[in-house]
């Protein structure tokens, strides 16, 4: 197989979760490599990158003198050398040829009231032209792969579904709840988020009902949902940025995970909670069904009567908690980086094949 060149331009942002799938399909790629797996990889980043990942295998390899999008645009092309770049966080260099670039989802095109102008403008014309000028691209479900294709982002995308496993790589802290002042098993968790298709104002509504006056809704996150202050009723609570210690720490003694979100391209947080034995309340669309199927309880997006009655229902209900927590661990059982890297690096070594069977 040819080198593997990561693109590393995550590095310079604050952690999201398509950084996560990164940081983890790199790591999970650097243990292949560990375990016998003939694989000469490098991680290519910016001057000023905020963080190095702890790899074994994998050199990282600062280049050039540019920055964030400056440099996936004209460093890295012209200075990365030979071998496929692999970009795994939705954007890539149009310059490159030799690469492929894993796209998350077509959010801009779905929600586009989820994104500023500027934005949904630069990834609406650049995501369309990777897809055409690199040798393939990558999604994380089948739904994010039938939407790139429905809205015309790209004709194929190759599947690369998500691992969960990091959660149990991670020493969750026993005392988070209680640290945060919130009393185990009375508590949802949800992600703070003031993008249209996370629907949090729904689940704001959701949590004024009088059935649910005796759970606290706790909102995880750094983005500001301001907005939403005047809504917000007395049993929501404001937590802000988690490390991953508090979070799963906090997924341990949750009540529910709520996910009302009307679409996703996989849906992380979702797969994290079912690992740690959080049970799942979410909403029937993107890719949330393919990753929690019939280990979650649904409602309709539109509906806070229905997350009332799925949330009261858990929080009240020990034989219905156990059962979810055990079908939510069987299901992400499965979901491990260590596949999605095997997947990744067969995808790619196929790649390889098929240039070399190229006249």
């Amino acid at each position: 197989m040819r080198p593997i060149l990561f693109n590393g331009k995550f590095l310079s942002a604050n952690p999201t979760g398509v950084h996560r799938v990164a940081e983890e399909l790199i790591s999970a790629v650097d243990r292949r490599i560990s375990a016998g797996a003939q694989v000469n990889a490098a991680l290519l980043h910016p001057k000023d990158a905020l963080r190095r990942l702890s790899l074994k295998n994998i050199p990282h390899r600062q280049i050039g003198s540019l920055t964030w999008q400056a440099w996936e645009q004209a460093d890295l092309p012209c200075l990365a050398g030979p071998g496929v770049l692999v970009n795994l966080c939705n954007l890539g260099p149009v310059l490159r040829r030799d690469a492929v670039t894993m796209v998350h989802d077509a959010q801009v095109c779905e929600t586009p009231a989820s994104y500023s102008p500027a934005f949904r403008a630069y990834y609406k014309t650049i995501q369309p032209l990777l897809a055409r000028r690199h040798r393939a691209i990558l999604t994380v479900s089948d739904y994010a792969r039938d939407a790139l294709i429905r809205f015309g982002v790209a004709k194929d995308a190759h599947v690369i579904t998500n691992g969960c496993d990091h959660v149990h790589r991670t020493v969750a802290n026993p005392a988070a709840s209680a640290t945060l002042g919130l009393q185990r098993g009375r508590y949802v968790l949800a992600q703070a988020s003031a993008q249209k298709h996370k629907n949090v104002r729904m689940l704001l509504k959701a949590f004024h009902s009088p059935r649910l006056s005796g759970l606290t809704l706790a909102l995880f996150g750094a983005a500001d949902i301001s907005t939403f202050t005047a809504e917000l009723s007395p049993n929501v609570r404001l937590l802000g940025r988690l490390s991953d210690e508090m979070l799963f720490g906090l997924m341990t003694d949750a009540a529910a995970l709520a996910c009302p979100s009307r679409t996703e391209g996989f849906g992380l947080p979702a797969a994290e909670a079912m690992a740690m034995g959080c049970p799942v309340v979410a909403a029937p669309c993107g890719a949330l069904p393919e990753v929690c199927g019939g280990a979650a309880l649904y409602a309709h997006p539109d509906h806070p009567v229905e997350w009332v009655e799925a949330l009261s229902s858990i929080a009240n209900r020990p034989d219905l908690r156990r059962d979810l927590i055990h079908s939510g661990k069987t299901r992400t059982s499965t979901m491990t980086w260590d596949r999605a890297a095997a997947n990744l690096l067969d995808f790619l070594a196929t790649l390889d094949g098929a240039e070399q069977c190229t006249p």
